[in-house]
């Protein structure tokens, strides 16, 4: 069985002013995002301020989807009586799907902005996006946080700042997963010519199919558990990313 090894979440201390890790990482991130844009932009036919602006755009749609899917998909009622806490995003609360649902308007203004094809634009950052997601879940594993499920397993790991049960190391399964398994799959499916729509497709199934499999050891959400037919909300917001990847799919080799 394995501790965690508990790191300070604070990475550096400027008087006042505390850098923490978790932020470190989704500033990772957002530089790995344009890094590797910027590899692939002129193939798109985007230049360097391109990939800017669609940062830019992303980083707006992830805060807000983020936070506002937290709000309505998890705890609905809280925030009706405390709507004010809404803005507190430094209190933690983030969604993956409404980050996602986010992002999405916020491409899809730019393609309306820039007279580019949504879709088009969707190709091209679904495998910018899974290294994001690798360093975020990188985050959770440093500040101890969304442990997995109480297990047996020789890698069991207790997280102390949680409780001192033996339980998955859930955020290394999302990282393996989501991020880095998934970025393999894109980047290399990606690298050839293929219909509009079959990459941003590929990642919907990916991600979907990862996610509600690394669900299965992750600890649901203490003021909710799991619900309907035993799987957790994250399961559930992820079956409609299958299904919706699955109609792109047939709708991208049949144009």
């Amino acid at each position: 069985m394995l501790i965690h090894p508990q790191f300070d979440p604070v990475a550096i201390q400027l008087g006042p002013l505390a850098v923490r890790w978790y932020g470190l990482m989704y500033l990772l991130g957002f530089a790995l995002f344009a890094w590797l844009g910027r590899r692939r932009a002129a193939a798109a036919g985007l230049d360097a301020r391109a990939i800017d602006d669609l940062l830019f755009y992303g980083v707006v749609g992830v805060i807000l989807g983020g936070r506002l899917g937290y709000v309505l998909f998890y705890k609905p009622a809280y925030y009706l009586a405390h709507p004010l806490e809404i803005l507190a995003v430094w209190t933690g609360g983030m969604s993956f799907h409404g980050g996602f649902l986010g992002v999405l308007i916020a491409i899809g203004l730019y393609a309306h902005r820039t007279g580019r094809s949504w879709l088009a634009l969707t190709d091209f950052i679904a495998p910018l996006v899974p290294l994001g997601l690798a360093a975020g879940r990188l985050g959770n594993f440093i500040n101890g946080e969304l442990p997995g499920r109480v297990t047996d397993v020789p890698w069991a790991m207790v997280f102390p700042q949680f409780d001192l049960l033996p339980r998955h190391p859930s955020q290394l399964y999302q990282f393996a997963l989501e991020g880095l398994l998934l970025f393999a799959l894109l980047w290399r499916y990606s690298a050839r010519p293929r219909p509009n729509g079959a990459v941003s497709a590929v990642f919907l199934i990916g991600y979907g199919a990862f996610r509600f499999i690394a669900e299965f050891g992750r600890e649901p959400d203490s003021f909710l558990g799991l619900i309907a037919f035993g799987l957790s909300m994250g399961q559930w917001l992820s079956l409609p990313m299958i299904a919706a990847g699955l109609w792109l799919w047939q709708r991208a080799h049949r144009s």
